[in-house]
């Protein structure tokens, strides 16, 4: 029920996060892409474009002058050409000039995200100058997390040492790890941070990997609306427990008007030069609510929001929380 511009959820059985999920978070565009590209320019005769796919075996390639992205030439954009008898048209003529891109610091997930919305086989990737730095693919995307799970094959699970465990060694009437964030606003070179740091301390106290996993998303989702729907940035505090941990986002506006709606697939708060970036698609709390054990999101118009999430480190039956939502055993 929504009273004050506040309305409480509690996911029954949150969804279970695999390994696949959490490094799609985790890893960087920068870490999956293919680097160096190779770019035709305008002046580039269809003809010949035709030949460098041949000899190189891609799809499409980005159009770049004068060291800037100016376009995507893709193999449909070369059959169109000879369907139409023109092979010799210049690839400034058939290319798409509105180009779909994402930038090499951004999460993967937010390229999983583009490839979804608007259906695109790639997408060239800019570094913070605006430069062309690599271009990503589905292709790119798994071989990236093939790669990135054999490493850490072996990580953690065989390791770890359970956080109740950790707790349990402190002599204390009320134990708990207060870890605080400060989130600028469109600060988007540094959006995902506080979910990074908060991941690699739960990781260190030994948590159950699916808690890490489901209390990385929730964060890193909060964490991002601060940076694209806020005015003035806010803060992101998480309490680690012996039976739980509790994140509270808080920032100051512009507020949600309707928080219930909030909660509907795609809706967003972010301006309009923010969107053009590619950014502010959704809010991403059916994300936040699918991993959490309970959440409650509140919010005044021009004052500003607060959602607390709360991930129990045990299931409520007294079984680890892993074990309701076990992945199938590894080896």
């Amino acid at each position: 029920m929504a009273e004050n511009g506040e309305i409480q959820m509690s996911s029954v059985a949150p969804s279970g996060i695999t390994r696949v999920q959490e490094l799609i978070y985790e890893l960087k565009i920068k870490q999956v892409m293919t680097s160096p590209v190779l770019t035709v320019t305008p002046d580039t005769r269809m003809s010949q474009f035709r030949e460098l796919l041949r000899t190189h075996k891609f799809s499409g390639a980005p159009v770049v002058e004068q060291g800037r992205l100016v376009g995507i030439v893709s193999i449909e954009d070369l059959i169109k050409s000879l369907s139409d008898g023109r092979p010799d048209l210049l690839v400034g003529e058939r290319m798409t000039c509105n180009v779909i891109t994402v930038q090499e610091e951004e999460s993967v997930v937010e390229a999983v995200k583009k490839f979804s919305e608007y259906g695109v086989g790639r997408l060239p990737v800019l570094d913070r100058q605006g430069r062309l730095s690599g271009i990503l693919t589905a292709t790119d995307i798994t071989r990236g997390l093939l790669t990135a799970i054999g490493l850490d094959y072996h990580e953690d699970e065989i390791r770890r040492y359970r956080a109740s465990h950790i707790f349990e060694d402190i002599e204390s009437e009320d134990t708990s790890l207060i870890l605080r964030y400060r989130i600028r606003a469109c600060d988007f070179e540094r959006g995902g941070e506080a979910s990074s740091k908060i991941r690699r301390a739960l990781k260190r106290l030994g948590a159950d990997p699916q808690v890490i996993r489901r209390v990385g998303i929730a964060v890193y989702e909060a964490e991002m609306n601060i940076i694209i729907h806020t005015t003035h940035g806010g803060e992101i505090q998480a309490e680690i427990q012996p039976g739980r941990v509790q994140i509270v986002a808080t920032d100051r506006g512009p507020g949600i008007e309707d928080v219930r709606k909030a909660m509907e697939p795609g809706y967003s708060t972010a301006p309009e030069w923010i969107r053009e970036l590619g950014f502010g698609a959704g809010m991403g709390l059916l994300n936040i609510q699918k991993c959490a054990d309970d959440m409650k999101l509140g919010s005044t118009p021009g004052v500003g929001t607060r959602l607390e999430i709360v991930v129990y480190l045990q299931a409520k039956n007294g079984q680890n929380a892993q074990s309701e939502r076990a992945e199938p055993a590894k080896g």
